[in-house]
């Protein structure tokens, strides 16, 4: 059994370095920089501000920053009515601003061209010619000349909506410029195709937060729930288009009020001090371990290690940002790593003095050091999920960070330590041991 323990202990380890060495760690706003945004949300008259509606907003806007491959983005709700955003890492602030504080409101409306000139009607006439319920607007678009023009157009009925898509994709059209392809859900289908229907021989115009960005005639109905928006598209643009259609329109608008490009908290020669300082501290522990309980404290550096190994693979593996108040997390629970081993090895000294065999002194040792270890561990796991769940931001960091280290040094000390303890032989180190 204990063999199956130290293979298993081994072969967690060996898959703990590989992680290390293949993954980068996300490093948080405090360690590496970003920009930190703070966006004002506005109520319209058919959207009230409440809790529910900047809560569909963070939902939002999380699903477009994650499509821009972001890690570990802070978005929490500030005050009543306002939206904090940290950003670490951001390589391209302006296209991040962008992503974010557009409402992304896709709009398909019945609508016709109007007549040249229509501006330098009378009111009236203009009236007549635009209906109760129309509204003017007007289409750039670009002449023989590649200049760019305004058409006016007459703005009906609204057809069908953002949320009567199902997938935006990109693609190509027989120009080989780049396109969005969109696909409907089977009820938008069905109000596409009655929409076209409605528009032959006429535009079918398309807004995006009321802006029109493309107004193709219709020559026929259209089934089968797909269409396309064509127009002047960089790539890029089709790619941002693309990420705000799928992760769907704000519920209400937002303006970033605040705009704050954050330097790093440490500079890299603070960091790399602090590496050296890490490592200093590690060596310093384990020759304090060596120097109190000889062999087994040299088992128990070894295990400290692995700890560390572990807990840093754990925390690449499940993407968690590394944090000031992280790294914080991290050096508690290495104390309560060591901490642990010293009680172990405490009570196996005690049993040893009984007279009893090594093993069963290192058996009863640790059974009667286990529930100690238990308590305190799970005292400060419980303190860890209340901070998790009522903190924000970086106590969040901090929680999951220590949370983490909980588990892992819980590990560490009653399985790895154990299972070395049983394999290694001069075992009688112990006897040398101060008490």
């Amino acid at each position: 059994m204990n063999k199956i323990k130290l293979l298993f202990s081994c072969f967690l380890i060996i898959l703990g370095i590989i992680t290390i060495i293949k993954k980068p760690i996300n490093l948080g706003l405090d360690l590496q920089g970003g920009m930190h945004l703070i966006l004002q949300a506005k109520p319209t008259n058919n959207q009230p501000l409440t809790r529910d509606s900047v809560l569909g907003s963070i939902e939002v806007i999380r699903n477009r920053i994650d499509s821009l491959g972001l890690t570990e983005p802070s978005i929490r709700i500030k005050g009543k009515d306002q939206i904090s955003i940290e950003l670490p890492g951001i390589k391209n602030p302006d296209e991040a601003k962008a992503m974010i504080g557009d409402t992304a409101l896709l709009e398909f409306v019945i609508a016709e061209w109007a007549p040249p000139g229509i501006e330098n009607l009378p009111e009236e006439k203009q009236r007549i010619l635009i209906g109760e319920k129309g509204k003017l607007s007007y289409m750039e678009d670009n002449n023989a000349s590649k200049q760019s023009i305004k058409r006016p157009i007459i703005l009906k009925e609204i057809a069908l909506t953002g949320g009567d898509l199902s997938k935006a994709s990109p693609g190509t059209d027989q120009f080989g410029k780049p396109i969005v392809n969109l696909e409907f859900t089977p009820e938008g289908g069905t109000k596409f195709y009655q929409a076209t229907a409605k528009s032959i021989n006429k535009p079918l115009a398309i807004l995006l937060d009321k802006r029109i960005i493309s107004a193709p005639n219709v020559n026929q109905a259209i089934s089968g729930g797909k269409a396309q928006i064509s127009g002047d598209f960089t790539p890029t643009e089709v790619s941002n288009l693309i990420i705000k259609l799928n992760a769907g329109a704000l519920p209400i608008p937002v303006e970033i009020i605040s705009e704050k490009q954050i330097g790093p908290t440490l500079g890299k020669d603070s960091i790399e001090k602090s590496k050296l300082a890490f490592i200093a501290g590690i060596i310093l522990v384990g020759i304090y371990m060596v120097f109190m309980y000889k062999g087994p404290g040299l088992l128990a550096s070894i295990s400290l290690i692995s700890y560390i190994i572990l807990s840093f693979a754990l925390f690449k593996l499940i993407d968690a940002t590394l944090t000031l108040p992280g790294i914080a997390g991290f050096i508690l629970t290495m104390g309560m790593a060591v901490d642990a081993n010293v009680i172990i090895f405490e009570r196996i000294k005690e049993e040893i003095k009984k007279n009893t065999s090594l093993k069963a002194s290192i058996l009863n040792g640790f059974k009667h050091a286990y529930v100690t270890i238990l308590d305190a561990n799970i005292t400060t796991l419980i303190a860890a999920i209340v901070l998790f769940w009522l903190g924000t931001g970086t106590i969040k960091g901090f929680a999951i960070t220590l949370s983490i280290g909980i588990i892992i040094s819980m590990f560490s000390a009653i399985t790895i330590t154990q299972a070395l303890l049983l394999s290694i032989s001069p075992l009688s180190q112990f006897k040398k041991g101060k008490s």
